[in-house]
């Protein structure tokens, strides 16, 4: 009985997969033809079939670029960066998009120490560190049991320091592993889809107006309240904006 439910579900996921396959294809054929927004349909098919990739994303992401659309192509942009970090031609894409919104928000400057911080958490992703972890640990435990084992002494004193300074590294990647995973469940970022939003000193419409944004605007979600979500933009700045004036990035 297992194996028959085994092998029903290896064939729908091989389906799955040669039908997203065929959707991706026909969607570059309608992109390549000038067709975006056949191209955007077939690539929103993928996604509603369960697959979230930085390809897709990064293809819808040109796609409403090619038609102008501010909002979303930078919305897709920045899906396919959550998924692939490092890529440059998608960075390049997404500073295009940029250029067509409104507000032209200055960054805060970061601190000496916020930069190297950043830096040192940001140099490999969480799962990275979490597997330098575990890698260590191993070495850690092969090195103790070769000491163990090993009868004369420069190879006894060679797998003792090895085995300490593995043991102190790991610690470290683990630490560094739960900073950066702290970064990430605090870091919420979402996209203005509204023309113009108010952005209010409360949750709710008879507040003070703190200032405005425009579609396509990158915010960072700090907390929620019925139907308000405060933000926090690049420079600083805090409020509260209806939640259906912005779409979470992260909603995969």
């Amino acid at each position: 009985m297992k194996f028959a439910f085994t092998i029903i579900v290896s064939l729908i996921s091989f389906f799955g997969i040669a039908q997203n396959e065929t959707l991706f294809n026909e969607a570059t054929a309608f992109y390549n033809e000038g067709d975006y927004e056949k191209a955007i349909t077939n690539y929103h098919k993928i996604v509603e079939n369960g697959e979230h990739s930085a390809a897709v994303y990064f293809n819808l992401g040109n796609a409403y670029y090619k038609l102008n659309q501010a909002a979303p192509s930078i919305y897709y942009y920045e899906k396919a960066l959550l998924l692939a970090p490092g890529d440059v031609e998608i960075k390049n894409n997404l500073s295009f998009a940029q250029n067509m919104t409104l507000d032209a928000i200055e960054v805060l400057p970061e601190t000496g120490f916020s930069k190297i911080y950043r830096g040192v958490i940001g140099f490999l992703s969480f799962e990275q560190w979490s597997y330098l972890a575990i890698a260590l640990v191993l070495i850690f435990v092969f090195s103790y049991i070769a000491f163990y084992f090993f009868s004369y002494a420069t190879k006894k004193r060679i797998a003792f320091i090895t085995s300490m300074f593995a043991m102190v590294f790991a610690v470290l990647a683990v630490i560094l592993a739960y900073l950066q995973f702290e970064e990430l469940k605090s870091y919420n970022p979402a996209i203005v889809f509204a023309d113009e939003t108010v952005i209010q000193s409360e949750p709710n419409d008879r507040s003070q107006e703190n200032f405005r944004l425009h579609e396509g605007t990158k915010v960072n979600v700090l907390d929620q309240l019925n139907n308000w979500k405060k933000i926090r933009i690049a420079d600083g700045k805090t409020g509260w904006v209806n939640a259906a004036d912005i779409k979470l990035l992260k909603d995969f």
